[in-house]
């Protein structure tokens, strides 16, 4: 949502195309629009679902199926040549980076729908994207499970909203505040409020 205007910044000449005002305008709304999260409970184990396509990656931390964030991001220039292999480990390694506040010391599941993952850990270490992909995990206590494209949607559907549009995703429930609108609606059928509401404009300073 955010990428054009993170691409103004690499430009020589800023300029402010309707490209970059729609995406301003799309960003104050959905900062002014709570998603449904649950927040995190840290006698629980977190599930960090991750996925990485051909431009970008996403991930989904959540407790007991239910999510607590989302994360997604284009990928730059080099890895957009990188291979599978290396976009996914990437694509771990900066999703476990984001969220280290929640997971360092604590236990956590790694899902992912590239199944040569599954056996990480075990892998021999063979260049050195590899080595320093590896390097950024060690401190972690992680295990790693293999999850098929079918049953890892929302990953999915994340690491490719920077593909062209050809398909609107489903759009996340928002929380509906009625407290206040109740609120006004009850003080409206009780006199004692009209009466104290009429001193108060008559009067103010009263």
């Amino acid at each position: 949502m955010a990428a054009p205007l993170v691409h103004l910044s690499t430009l020589d000449k800023f300029d402010w195309p309707p490209q970059a005002q729609l995406a301003f305008d799309k960003l104050k709304q959905a900062l002014s629009e709570a998603p449904v999260l649950v927040l995190p409970d840290f006698q629980l184990s977190f599930t960090v679902e991750i996925d990485a396509s051909g431009v970008g990656m996403g991930a989904v931390l959540s407790q007991c199926n239910h999510p607590i964030a989302f994360f997604s991001k284009p990928f730059p220039p080099k890895l957009l040549r990188a291979s599978a292999y290396v976009r996914e480990l990437f694509a771990i390694t900066a999703t476990v980076k984001k969220w280290r506040q929640y997971l360092l010391g604590h236990r956590f599941t790694i899902i992912t729908d590239h199944r040569s993952f599954k056996e990480l850990l075990m892998q021999v270490i063979q260049t050195l994207e590899q080595h320093t992909y590896l390097a950024r995990l060690m401190g972690y206590d992680y295990q790693i499970q293999y999850r098929s494209d079918v049953h890892n949607q929302a990953a999915d559907a994340l690491s490719r909203c920077f593909e062209p549009e050809t398909s609107t995703m489903l759009s996340l429930s928002v929380s509906c505040p009625m407290f206040l609108e109740e609120l006004q609606s009850q003080s409206e059928e009780n006199a004692q409020y009209w009466q104290l509401r009429e001193e108060i404009i008559t009067n103010p300073t009263s």
